[in-house]
């Protein structure tokens, strides 16, 4: 008899207990962190609970799975929305666009008159995007041109996987003081999406490109292909304030040319933005009156649409 008290008194003793029930306030707290969907307040929350109730863990952690499972069934179906959505879309939806302009007036010694304009135009679609650029600069001094430059682009772009991407690319150039007329360029090639953050966005592409040429001083036109390599950087350190880089090199046999925007811009209001924006264009076979390279600094008001 004793034998039998014993062991009940050892099975007793070495048996679980059971699981406290969470309660009600503390309950309602985690819930009302869950409902945030916010990482950093709900493991603060979780952690506390867990602290405080050591004998209901097991029910704080079910709680946590629960909505777990929740969040990635939202996820699964905002992007199985998104997808239809894109996939649906006609040809004349998904644009957006800015509009920028900028100008200077002068007098006094000299007279002189700056005008700047540019478009651009991006449609992101499921598995294309296109991109749509113009850009016009004039200027004037005492009655003399002294900056006639035109450029329009438009570059398709296949997207292979998040981080890869195949791009095709049509330019049009004009520059009457870097000597061509006419030049136009056709080219292809890949691209990689090395950063893409919601601060953060870095890409590089390179490939070949075919280049027609067509000059003032009655040379003959040209037809070459060239090498082409392109970087895009555009980094939003504060909300308000967004820093930007382009580049395009293109490396020919006889010549190499390269054009560089650096920009600022910050919001004023709605859908208007303020821009500072400096320009570097290179031109290694220039003709040999005028300078290999050409800088434009500007200041101008940006809408998006």
């Amino acid at each position: 008899m004793k034998r039998i008290i014993w062991a009940t008194v050892v099975l007793s003793a070495g048996s679980p207990a059971a699981a406290a029930p969470l309660p009600d306030p503390v309950r309602a707290m985690i819930e009302t962190a869950l409902a945030t969907d916010e990482p950093q307040t709900i493991a603060a929350v979780i952690a506390v609970a867990k602290r405080a109730n050591p004998d209901s863990v097991a029910e704080i952690e079910a709680m946590t799975a629960d909505h777990e499972r929740d969040l990635a069934a939202r996820a699964r179906a905002k992007a199985d929305a998104d997808r239809e959505r894109l996939a649906s879309a006609g040809v004349f939806s998904l644009w957006t666009g800015q509009v920028e302009l900028g100008g200077s007036w002068s007098t006094g010694n000299s007279r002189t008159l700056g005008l700047y304009g540019g478009a651009k135009l991006k449609r992101s679609g499921l598995d294309w995007q296109h991109d749509l650029s113009l850009r016009v600069d004039y200027q004037e001094t005492d009655g003399q041109t002294t900056t006639e430059r035109a450029v329009a682009a438009w570059q398709p772009r296949y997207k292979i996987s998040p981080s890869y991407y195949a791009y095709g690319l049509t330019q049009y150039e004009h520059d009457r003081f870097l000597g061509y007329q006419h030049r136009l360029t056709a080219g292809a090639g890949l691209g990689v999406v090395a950063v893409n953050n919601p601060r953060l966005r870095l890409e590089f592409d390179a490939g070949p490109a075919v280049r027609y040429t067509s000059f003032y001083d009655g040379a003959p036109d040209e037809q070459r292909l060239a090498g082409r390599g392109g970087l895009n950087m555009k980094w939003t350190p504060w909300p308000r304030l967004t820093l930007a880089q382009e580049l395009a090199v293109y490396v020919e046999k006889e010549n190499t040319t390269a054009a560089s925007t650096t920009s600022v811009e910050t919001l004023l209001f709605g859908p208007l933005k303020g821009r500072l924006s400096y320009a570097v264009q290179y031109e290694r076979d220039a003709p040999p009156d005028q300078k290999r390279t050409d800088t434009v600094s500007r200041a101008s008001l940006v809408y998006s649409f």
